[in-house]
């Protein structure tokens, strides 16, 4: 399933406040990849994620799943689109209800109508344990895991919805190393075990090369260089990407297996 942004522009505010947050956005996401996105804060990165899944209105320019226009969708077939692209936030804290038992949060994703953990108990039980959580942990509350529980729980949740298209906005930014290395390499088994196409938002350049496959680097809401990471890093040709990668710490090479 390969998702694309064709043109698009996202323009925020009317008349004279107007501010143009991305302008002609074009990059795509070809199935069964990762696609990294690198920018620093305010570059529009987080605007794209929203636009990809429908809840950022482009302007202009059209989103695409498999070559199918899915921007400006509404109703019912803006419902199904966004059960096979699935968004994972940046903060748990706010993509969860504090009021909501972790399973009924699951089962919302699969039916919002009809949100009974109950009548989803095998579904739920079998997102929680993707994410290596005991099913156990559908009775509890967000507020009782720590934030790389809460953000594998997030995972869950957008997973559990069986989407071929993940859109993973700054997930490890809040969480620390030991647990951000631990997210990553999950989200990474996830991607290929479940076969997902995945655009991975995050600030990190090292992050970013260690789970993508190609890379597109975002500066004042354009993109101003793509390619497989291996190039991009250790070959940059946009002067804002060299600025960008001689202000990062050490890089290290991309894993292999």
């Amino acid at each position: 399933m390969t998702l694309a942004a064709e043109n698009v522009t996202v323009v925020y505010g009317h008349g004279r406040r107007a501010h143009t947050v991305l302008g002609d956005v074009s990059l795509a996401v070809p199935q069964g990849t990762t696609l990294g996105l690198v920018g620093e804060s305010g570059s529009g990165k987080s605007t794209l994620a929203k636009a990809m899944v429908g809840l950022v209105r482009p302007r202009s320019g059209r989103i695409l799943l498999d070559g199918e226009e899915v921007s400006g969708l509404r109703g019912a077939r803006l419902t199904a689109v966004r059960r096979r692209i699935q968004m994972i936030s940046q903060d748990p804290h706010s993509s969860l209800d504090p009021r909501m038992r972790v399973g009924r949060a699951l089962a919302e994703a699969i039916d919002p109508r009809r949100a009974s953990a109950r009548a989803h108990a095998g579904a739920v039980a079998e997102g929680l344990e993707m994410v290596s959580l005991d099913p156990d942990a559908a009775d509890r509350y967000p507020h009782e895991f720590s934030g790389g529980q809460r953000q594998r729980i997030a995972i869950a949740r957008a997973l559990v919805a069986r989407p071929d298209v993940i859109v993973a906005d700054e997930i490890t930014s809040a969480l620390d190393c030991s647990v951000q290395a631990e997210v990553l390499n999950l989200l990474a088994d996830l991607r290929v075990r479940l076969g997902l196409t995945m655009l991975f938002i995050s600030h990190d350049l090292a992050v970013v090369r260690h789970v993508s496959d190609a890379v597109a680097v975002m500066h004042h809401g354009k993109i101003v260089e793509r390619g497989p990471c291996d190039r991009v890093y250790d070959a940059p040709t946009h002067p804002y990407t060299r600025r960008l990668l001689g202000s990062a710490p050490s890089l290290p090479p991309k894993e292999t297996s």
